[in-house]
């Protein structure tokens, strides 16, 4: 852990609804080291994103909370620090890349005053300075004409653009980490390979670790040293990347793997695909929960396998129908 710039343990993050406190992120734990990127993968509603803005503490309020776990970053517990203290941190040390530019920025306020704020909050700068500071962001997410696009609105700038802005605020202050919520999911093929070329340039540039979240799993083969694959709000299968696309070891991470196009594909071939769907939060079992998918009965349904390390650096959820051979 002390090698870790940080370290998620036993997380659990809740939302208060009207079938009661229904859990998200169900003790779900990782780690990151410096200038590494971590892959976070998983269908829609696994929990990677509930996870990425539990660590920076962006969970949908009044509903949203975390109950348990731990979150070290840098020697602190993120999980049980104030308010001020975390406005401190969240923007400075911890930078957010958002995965839709148009909610991330605000449609009211020139793009040169939404840069500005961090430097002046963050770095004690003033308004001349951030503004110049703000158009240099601009030249380095490659923005065109940076003195003339820094005083437009983000409704008049086309997505590509606006996130590269939105990677200009995540960076502005030189974070330690970075927190990339599916950052190209709304943009097209190319703008997208651009994009994470940009993310992945500036991060070896600045020294910065990152945590990805996608569905993708060619952006994570392009862009991750590990990765981890969370499916009905748990980790099932953690390893460095190589190893989950060459020995993957849980059902569900063999599934995700077998349903991705390969260039060797034949055309008109019918990729196989995972059957059922992911269960919903209420309805979320005990027990192992790509069982309760497949519709597998058994003492799987109704006991919690252990998270457990089946070789060096390569954990899964072992469930002893999921994962084989253990």
């Amino acid at each position: 852990m002390s090698d870790d710039l940080l370290h998620v343990r036993k997380l659990i993050t809740a939302f208060e609804t009207d079938a009661g406190l229904l859990r998200a992120v169900d003790k779900v734990s990782f780690s990151v080291k410096k200038r590494q990127t971590l892959g976070i993968v998983g269908e829609s509603g696994c929990g990677k994103s509930v996870t990425a803005m539990s660590i920076v503490k962006l969970l949908p309020q009044p509903s949203g909370r975390i109950i348990e776990g731990e979150i070290w970053f840098k020697g602190r517990d993120l999980a049980s620090i104030n308010p001020a203290e975390m406005r401190k941190i969240r923007g400075n040390e911890i930078g957010v890349i958002f995965q839709e530019p148009m909610t991330a920025l605000n449609p009211v306020h020139r793009i040169g005053k939404q840069l500005s704020e961090g430097f002046i909050l963050h770095k004690g700068m003033n308004k001349k300075e951030a503004w110049d500071a703000s158009i240099e962001m601009l030249k380095l997410v490659r923005i065109p004409a940076p003195e003339q696009r820094i005083s437009d609105y983000p409704h008049q700038l086309s997505g590509g653009m606006r996130q590269r802005i939105v990677i200009a605020l995540a960076l502005a202050c030189r974070p330690d980490l970075i927190i990339a919520d599916e950052p190209t999911t709304a943009l097209d093929v190319t703008v997208q390979a651009q994009i994470l070329d940009l993310i992945k340039e500036q991060q070896e540039q600045l020294g910065t670790a990152m945590v990805l979240i996608t569905h993708d799993l060619g952006v994570i083969a392009e862009t991750c040293d590990e990765v981890v694959v969370m499916y009905g709000g748990r980790v099932v299968e953690r390893a460095p990347v190589e190893e989950i696309f060459h020995n993957p070891r849980h059902a569900y991470t063999k599934g995700l793997l077998a349903s991705m196009p390969r260039l060797d594909t034949p055309r008109k071939t019918i990729l196989p695909v995972i059957p059922g769907m992911v269960a919903s939060l209420q309805d979320l079992v005990i027990g192992c929960r790509f069982c309760q998918r497949m519709k597998r009965e058994g003492s799987v349904i109704r006991e919690r396998p252990l998270y457990q390390e089946i070789s060096p650096q390569h954990w899964v959820e072992a469930c002893p129908v999921c994962v084989e051979s253990l």
